[in-house]
């Protein structure tokens, strides 16, 4: 099967900078409920949940955002808008999210928004696994790693989101 290019793309960046990383090709999943099922050996817990979402920001219009929390937790808003100083926030629509994204579908977007040149925030709290696991562009392949390697190579600002 062929994969989206961003797959290719994170795999690449974890062998180039010597992570330690597992792969896990399964059945089509689009929650993150479903794909903890997929990944017996993971926690829900330990799921990096990659949400887009849609910013409003006083003096500086509409930007796109990518927001990565533990696959089982929900994010505040009210904790996002003040982070990011917007006045509203919203999830991208589908069309949005493979807009930009170049054409990944929700439910495989990786929480690498720096490959796609959008800012990441992710809450604090996914650090406290030492191992993250994620969709890597398709719903049929997840990519598992080390949190600190992840931090590195992802640039997220980390604070408290949910």
């Amino acid at each position: 099967m062929e994969y989206h290019s961003v797959t290719s793309q994170i795999l690449d960046v974890l062998k180039q900078n010597n992570c330690w990383f597992e792969t896990f090709e399964h059945e089509a999943v689009r929650t993150s409920e479903a794909a903890a099922k997929t990944r017996p050996s993971y926690s829900l817990n330990q799921g990096a949940k990659a949400i887009i979402i849609r910013a409003k920001i006083p003096n500086e219009g509409k930007k796109f955002v990518m927001l990565v929390i533990p696959a089982d937790q929900k994010f505040s808003n009210d904790k996002v808008k003040a982070a990011l100083g917007a006045k509203d926030i919203r999830f991208a629509t589908e069309e949005e999210v493979e807009e930009v994204t170049s054409g990944v579908k929700p439910g495989a977007v990786p929480p690498f928004g720096n490959f796609f040149g959008l800012e990441v925030v992710c809450d604090k709290s996914l650090f406290d696994n030492e191992k993250i696991v994620f969709n890597a562009g398709e719903r049929t392949f997840s990519v598992a790693m080390k949190s600190g390697d992840y931090q590195k190579l992802a640039g997220p600002k980390v604070l408290s989101i949910i």
